[in-house]
């Protein structure tokens, strides 16, 4: 049967803004994973150069507060030093961290839906509701800096003062006791800042789209560390403690 030439052209589905987000979200990630697969390194390098600068500011301002810090006479128990370390205690370990990097990975993800996923519904509306997807970018990056920065200010206030702490009462200096972190502190706080390296790296360079791709890396190349960290935690940083207590 021959077609009318006249027939009327087919209406236009509407557009669900979300839908079209969050589709274009995710093929945004597909592309981003497939395209770092043929150089890992030269992707997630400046991310660990990033963190590690953070993990190193955040102990050196651990060092001044410890400095500056009162010692509590509150007595503190070291596992592994004190008394034989117990599952409970690593899982506590790896549970403070875990509920560190997911903070971090969440700013990672808001980043994306600030920068990448808002600005795309905003073009499918007007007015009012327009400009509030256009403002509501960057108030919502403001916000998690601010979050982000308070957060680590929290965690340098309270690090110190535990440091002090714990080097009064083991007997030690509060530098030897910084130097015995070392060996689990720059790993660990280098994996848990990796997200928000990424976030600062990605943002700078406009590249909002792919901070849900960065946060799924991050997360991934952090847990393993997070794992051994832990361990040392119990297991190596007791015995740096008696080699500094014996001298």
């Amino acid at each position: 049967m021959a077609q009318n030439p006249m027939r009327a052209p087919a209406a236009r589905l509407p557009v669900d803004p979300k839908r079209l987000a969050l589709f274009q979200g995710i093929d945004d990630t597909r592309r981003a994973l497939a395209r770092w697969q043929n150089r890992p390194l030269a992707v997630v390098a400046p991310w660990l150069v990033r963190s590690l600068a953070i993990a190193a500011l955040l102990l050196a301002t651990v060092g001044v507060i410890a400095a500056l810090s009162v010692p509590d006479p509150t007595r503190l128990y070291l596992p592994g030093y004190h008394g034989p370390a117990q599952l409970t205690d690593y899982l506590h370990i790896l549970l403070r961290n875990s509920l560190v990097l997911a903070l971090h990975a969440l700013a990672c993800v808001a980043g994306f839906i600030a920068g990448s996923s808002l600005p795309l519904q905003a073009r499918h509306h007007r007015g009012l509701k327009r400009l509030l997807h256009e403002r509501a970018g960057p108030a919502a990056m403001v916000f998690v800096g601010a979050a982000t920065c308070f957060s680590l200010a929290t965690q340098a206030y309270v690090l110190g003062g535990t440091a002090a702490t714990l080097a009064a009462q083991l007997g030690i200096g509060r530098l030897e006791l910084l130097v015995s972190l070392l060996p689990h502190a720059v790993p660990e706080l280098t994996a848990l800042f990796l997200p928000l390296a990424a976030w600062l790296t990605l943002g700078r360079q406009e590249r909002w789209h792919e901070l849900l791709a960065a946060t799924l890396v991050c997360v991934a190349l952090a847990v393993p560390v997070l794992l051994a960290s832990g361990a040392a935690e119990l297991t190596v940083w007791p015995r740096l403690i008696e080699l500094f207590a014996r001298g």
